[in-house]
């Protein structure tokens, strides 16, 4: 079942900034606060980059982008989201995933809400060809801001593997999620988001980020991530990946 198908070292900032790339792993997690009801405009988008070029003794890049695209109605909001991140050394490539996926949102009414969402993943250095998820489910928005904002929401799902070996496996789900920021003065505010998709192999994907307004388009972004595999592939078994990245973002 497919569900969809130093020295010297010179310093390119094509939109970006430096990026220290430590792993890369299915670690994207929806901290995007999609709550039509406090939109300001009908739509908001984000693109975050940042590249790092060495030569010399050694050859070395690495290169990390993300985008997110929101529209909202009165009672709806539609997201698109991707992620572009890899790393090579020396001319080899030793990382390198792709994923992108959507969500909707439709508010039932002040604090519960309606969500389902869908991704496509391909991270071959970490074992997996390819990695679908659809989910569906409830939600309730406990803080609303502007200072905090914290959601909660879980429902069922199914998901497909195609590991780099030729297997393949698909199994039901469960979802659950958190997200919460924290607008801790005008320019600069804390990102905190948790995904779990609890099955045979269970993934546990954690954001921990800073972002800092420069003005009212580019903003500095400080992101820590975290993915855990309970059953990571045989071509991968670290069950543990991380990735710490700094960014320079746009707000269109």
């Amino acid at each position: 079942m497919k569900l969809f198908k130093t020295v010297p070292a010179a310093m390119l900032l094509a939109g970006g900034m430096l990026v220290s790339h430590i792993a890369s792993a299915d670690d994207s997690v929806f901290t995007v606060m999609d709550d039509p009801s406090t939109a300001k405009q009908p739509f908001e988008g984000s693109v975050n980059a940042g590249y790092l070029a060495q030569s010399g003794n050694s050859r070395n890049s690495s290169l990390t982008a993300d985008s997110t695209l929101t529209w909202y109605q009165t009672s709806t909001a539609w997201s698109l989201w991707g992620t572009a991140n890899n790393t090579s050394s020396n001319d080899e490539r030793s990382s390198e995933k792709y994923a992108v996926g959507g969500r909707s949102r439709y508010n039932m009414n002040g604090s519960n809400y309606l969500f389902g969402q869908a991704s496509w993943l391909s991270d071959r250095y970490n074992g997996y060809h390819q990695r679908d998820v659809l989910t569906a489910g409830y939600g309730r928005q406990i803080l609303n801001g502007p200072v905090h904002s914290l959601r909660l929401e879980f429902g069922p799902g199914v998901r497909y593997d195609e590991y780099t070996d030729g297997t393949d496996k698909t199994q039901a789900l469960g979802y659950a999620a958190g997200s919460y920021t924290w607008q801790f003065t005008d320019n600069a505010k804390f990102i905190q988001g948790v995904s779990v998709l609890g099955s045979d192999d269970t993934t546990v994907n954690s954001e921990t980020g800073l972002e800092v307004a420069i003005n009212a388009h580019f903003s500095l972004k400080v992101a820590y991530n975290v993915t855990w595999n309970s059953n990571p592939p045989s071509t991968a078994p670290d069950h543990t990946d991380t990735k710490t990245s700094v960014t320079l973002g746009y707000k269109m």
